[in-house]
């Protein structure tokens, strides 16, 4: 009898108080509802709670006219209908007191407690949140995540769902257009809400609330439609329910067994989705089986399956697999007399509690060992509880992949990520950690170069402050503003923002980077005693640029300014450009020129040496690889005679060869290659500097190129610039200049790779 009792109660729908109700007579209905369910209970607290708010909302009415604490005081008889306990019903009573009364977040910790405060101002910052149906994809995503997010508490959620049901059941004192801009966030934010948390008497009906008021037409001829067949529909239920009763009851099982209409808005679901009329749609009911135990529950569904035949494939067993959101019951669609197909579920009375009230189950007045420290307990469980189930729901909604993060700490769900709104209400999405620097980025680059400050929730704050869920913030900015500061690199934390700060560096500071540029080659020039003059043609400037990807030379320079580039890298190239011009004009006058001094009977000597080397006009040297250049098998060469050492061999862009004087430029002496082949065998040193923006990986992924070509690395060394570019010397042996090609080649197609040079010391 008491099990027929508490499912009379579950299966009552959620006590809907009359228009124009006196507050006093509502006081006592929540009074009422409270003590139903936990009778020994002080109410003291609650009696407290309506009489602040009463007077704090006094002179306040609502659009219908009634005075206001008729709302909050509806909102707690809808908690009590959930069971919920003495701190959440408080809360309900109170949620909007800090939001539009004079009352303080302070006041209400010090009357009730900073567990009712933390339930208050939970749906205090909920309830800033504006919707647009607009961006409904983006938008409602979002407003899902952060509803969690901001909820450190789930009955902040309870508590807002139930202020929303209450809304909803008093719309028709709004104007149309609010009507329907109400109905359209309910159906995007508020239901999905309700259904991920299992309290299906809230969902069924805000589904139904909202479909009468987006879709008038189709939800009174609905109703109309149903009405006029109710009876033969009752008939048939009633039939099928007493022939289930009686099959059950003959198999020795204990059960309830009763049939319900299925609600509009899943009928209206299923005539779209199907694209069917109402006549068409025969499952517009269900049979329901409540037994005691879960064997039962099994026992029950093959006695069923013996009565009627059970259409293939439309078999759920969610008691061994539970929904996400702890839904438990057997489902079976069956064939009926007459061919007409319905449903029956089959659940224990305790998996139909938790059907109905989902989460709000794990809420309820502990009278078990009358211990506040078990109750206490006892919540933190069904937290955690809820908590883990609440991870497998990206494995569930298609349309949410990524509805949830991983959980890195017991009651921070989404650690990873910070949800924040504008003043204007649309959410933010940032990385943990985030400041007001971000969030003005976020915006727009404009703002965040004007900004001068921040505040959050209305008070100002240090632009280093870390951004919490749930903050609404207001970016204070400046046609003055000087623009951002360097210091704000160290302190942002999204990689938008530091983007955006960098680039402004570089476009606000050109004109000083063009002036640092020049003067940064000037002196690189003086240091290596190369003629500036000489260097600096627009021929030259225009190879350079097309090498580099600049659209003008005040680009490059502006590029070396700011540490984008090294001014020996534009240097080198200018001078490899001007050396390539000048070797052509000289050639032809200087080769007549030694053809007359040395006469034309006079015949050359040539000497083959270390390496394939072919010195010319000298016999019987020793000759030698220079290390400043590190020569290999198809560069360009010369010979440098030394005092002492023989032939030094140098490639011909060597900077030590190119800035020689003219006494030194007379020991200078033709040398070539001869005879070499790339499969002798013989290996040459040489080496290369990289530069690149520095990453995680970068030294992992050079190193795997020269291992996949057998390579030995004879020495490597890296150094980083206050800029971010790393510089990497790499020392190694090869055979020649088509494989140094190809190791360069594919070095240049890593990812955050600047320019590659052959090292010159």
């Amino acid at each position: 009898m008491e099990k027929v009792t508490k499912v009379n109660e579950t299966e009552k729908e959620i006590k809907r108080m009359a228009d124009f109700t006196s507050p006093e007579d509502l006081y006592q209905e929540l009074i009422a509802a409270v003590k139903k369910y936990h009778p020994s209970s002080d109410n003291s607290m609650i009696e407290k709670a309506y009489h602040i708010a009463k007077e704090a909302h006094e002179g306040q009415v609502r659009k219908s006219g009634e005075p206001y604490i008729i709302h909050p005081l509806c909102v707690a008889i809808i908690l009590a209908d959930l069971e919920l306990d003495k701190e959440t019903i408080v809360a309900g009573i109170l949620h909007d007191v800090v939001e539009d009364t004079v009352m303080s977040n302070e006041e209400i910790r010090r009357e009730f407690g900073s567990e009712v405060e933390l339930l208050v101002d939970g749906v205090t910052k909920l309830g800033q949140l504006s919707y647009s149906h607009d961006k409904v994809d983006e938008q409602a995503e979002n407003l899902r995540k952060m509803f969690l997010a901001m909820a450190k508490d789930i009955r902040v959620i309870l508590i807002k769902l139930a202020d929303r049901l209450h809304n909803m059941r008093t719309l028709q004192y709004m104007k149309p257009e609010k009507q329907k801009e109400k109905a359209r966030e309910t159906m995007d934010i508020y239901a999905p809400l309700a259904q991920r948390l299992g309290i299906s008497k809230v969902k069924i009906e805000l589904d139904d609330l909202s479909l009468k008021y987006l879709q008038p037409d189709v939800y009174y001829s609905l109703v109309e439609q149903i009405s006029d067949k109710k009876s033969t529909r009752e008939k048939f239920i009633q039939q099928i329910v007493a022939e289930v009763r009686e099959h059950i009851d003959n198999s020795g099982i204990k059960a309830r067994v009763d049939g319900r209409v299925k609600h509009f808005f899943s009928i209206y679901k299923k005539m779209v989705n199907q694209d069917k009329t109402l006549e068409q749609i025969y499952d517009l009911f269900a049979v329901r089986i409540l037994v005691d135990n879960v064997q039962d529950c099994y026992a029950a569904l093959g006695s069923i399956h013996e009565m009627y035949k059970p259409i293939p494939g439309r078999f759920k067993d969610y008691i061994a697999m539970p929904k996400p959101n702890m839904y438990q019951s057997l489902h079976t669609t069956l064939i009926g007399p007459n061919g007409t197909p319905f449903e029956i579920q089959i659940r224990t009375y305790e998996m139909h509690k938790t059907a109905e009230y989902g989460i709000a189950a794990h809420w309820k007045y502990k009278e078990s060992g009358g211990s506040k420290e078990r109750n206490v307990e006892n919540r933190a469980e069904a937290k955690l509880t809820w908590l883990r189930q609440i991870l497998e729901w990206q494995k569930d909604e298609s349309d949410n992949k990524e509805f949830m993060s991983l959980l890195k700490s017991d009651l921070d769900l989404f650690s990873e990520s910070v949800y924040c709104f504008t003043p204007t209400g649309d959410v933010k999405n940032l990385p943990n950690g985030s400041t007001p620097i971000d969030f003005a980025y976020s915006i727009h680059s404009a703002v965040g170069n004007k900004m001068i400050g921040a505040r959050v929730n209305g008070k100002l704050v240090p632009i280093d402050y870390r951004i919490q869920n749930g903050d609404r913030i207001e970016v204070l900015t400046s046609q003055n503003s000087k623009g951002p500061s360097r210091d704000w690199l160290s302190i942002v934390k999204s990689t938008q923002a530091r983007n955006k700060i960098n680039q402004w560096f570089k476009s606000e500071f050109k004109q000083s980077n063009i002036l640092k540029g020049k003067d940064m080659i000037s002196q690189y020039c003086k240091m290596k005693s190369i003629n500036h003059v000489d260097i600096m043609k627009a021929e030259y400037q225009e190879k350079v640029m097309r090498k580099y990807g600049f659209r003008d030379w005040e680009s490059v320079l502006a590029a070396i300014g700011h540490g984008g580039l090294r001014e020996g890298q534009v240097v080198n190239r200018l001078l490899e450009e001007f050396e390539k011009v000048n070797k052509k004009n000289i050639t032809d006058d200087k080769v007549l020129e030694n053809i007359i001094e040395t006469g034309k009977d006079q015949k050359m000597k040539l000497t083959r040496s270390k390496g394939g080397i072919v010195v010319k006009g000298i016999d019987d040297v020793a000759v030698r690889f220079s290390r400043c250049c590190n020569p290999v098998p198809g560069d360009e060469i010369v010979g440098f005679v030394t005092r002492g050492r023989g032939v030094s061999i140098h490639r011909t862009d060597c900077v030590n060869v190119v800035n020689m004087n003219e006494t030194e430029r007379m020991r200078m002496i033709e040398a070539e290659w001869q005879g070499f082949s790339a499969g002798s065998g013989e290996k040459y040193a040489t080496e290369i500097t990289i530069y690149a923006n520095n990453r995680t990986g970068l030294l992992v992924d050079l190193s795997r190129i020269f291992t996949e070509r057998n390579i030995d690395l004879t020495g490597i060394n890296s150094r980083l610039s206050k800029q971010g570019t790393a510089t990497i010397s790499v020392s190694f042996e090869i055979s020649g200049t088509e494989e140094l090609n190809r190791i360069i080649e594919k070095i240049r197609q890593v990812d955050s790779i600047i320019d590659i040079e052959r090292a010159v010391t």
